[in-house]
């Protein structure tokens, strides 16, 4: 899919977003390495990652997704074949955080050397950050961009009013656009984003990358008890979804996976792909099987019926 910008060149990405958060985290780095030949073998090129990744992993200092990437990067080669993101704004500890324009500039140039890299492709804020004026962010990610660091900006986390003043200012003062919004979204999360930011994106010509498009895992249906909570180190955040909506979910899932004879998890990904300014879903996988489902969700076209089903077990209430 593509998001054009008044005759700008167009973002182009495949129709998934490998998610980076698990490398050096849930998959070691010749496990994450593996994940992503198989993902770029398989036709696709999107990958996302940022700079606090895996800060959150005791011993960690952030970084350690970008280098493994980079690692992968100077091995395989091919660099102008595959999308890269990643993202500034997190608490990055001692290196300092928001998106003040020096932090920018400092950050950038840290994710390039450990993405063994020229540039980026979509550089996203990763987080609101109200202590520092939208035009002085703006500003630093022009500078980038005419420096060729960057390609394109976006926006993670952001709510719709913020979105829109940026994008405002843009106008204004001629700056470059968020071009891609990351929020959280899929079949369980739906009311922040169809609220008002997916009216905005449509509005605007944002392409939208969702982040927990399994929700964490839950609607791969491999947690249906608490008894399936230690399956995985995210385990434990299922006891949110297990309610009586989350498995009437979980079972319209089913009853779609078993008509297209796919996976929960390809329907649950083919779901989020259907749904207006949706660019690419993003999901990570630690190992290529886990990664063929995604795969195959991301080629899957769901019949009218089974988006009706999923749509009425998922809506959520006003």
């Amino acid at each position: 899919m593509n998001t054009h910008e008044n005759g700008a060149p167009a973002f182009s990405v495949g129709p998934l977003c490998l998610g980076g958060n698990v490398f050096g985290w849930t998959a070691d780095e010749a496990a994450s390495h593996r994940v992503l030949d198989a993902f770029v073998d398989g036709g696709f090129d999107f990958i996302d990652t940022a700079d606090m990744y895996s800060r959150w992993v005791p011993g960690h200092r952030g970084g350690e997704s970008e280098s493994i990437i980079g690692r992968w990067l100077e091995r395989r080669g091919g660099r102008d074949r595959v999308v890269i993101a990643t993202k500034v704004g997190m608490d990055m500890g001692e290196v300092g955080k928001g998106l003040g324009a020096a932090h920018i500039r400092a950050s950038i140039d840290r994710s390039l050397a450990r993405l063994k890299t020229d540039y980026v492709d979509l550089y996203y804020a990763h987080v609101e950050d109200s202590t520092t004026p939208l035009e002085e962010t703006l500003a630093a990610f022009a500078e980038l961009v005419a420096a060729g660091k960057v390609r394109f900006i976006g926006a993670s986390n952001h709510g719709a009013a913020r979105l829109r003043e940026a994008l405002a200012v843009s106008d204004r003062l001629g700056l470059p656009r968020y071009r891609v919004l990351q929020p959280e979204y899929n079949l369980y999360s739906r009311g922040a984003f169809e609220a008002e930011l997916q009216s905005l994106c449509v509005a605007e010509g944002i392409g939208v990358a969702p982040y927990y498009a399994l929700a964490s895992g839950f609607l791969t249906g491999k947690y249906r008890s608490e008894k399936d909570f230690g399956k995985s180190a995210r385990g434990p955040r299922m006891a949110a979804y297990l309610n009586a909506r989350g498995h009437a979910i979980l079972n319209a899932l089913d009853v779609a996976a078993a008509r297209h004879q796919v996976s929960p998890t390809a329907v649950a990904i083919a779901w989020l792909r259907k749904q207006p300014a949706i660019l690419a879903p993003i999901a990570s996988a630690t190992s290529p099987d886990q990664l063929t489902a995604l795969m195959t969700g991301a080629r899957l076209d769901l019949d009218a019926q089974t988006l009706a089903e999923l749509d009425a077990a998922s809506r959520q209430p006003v």
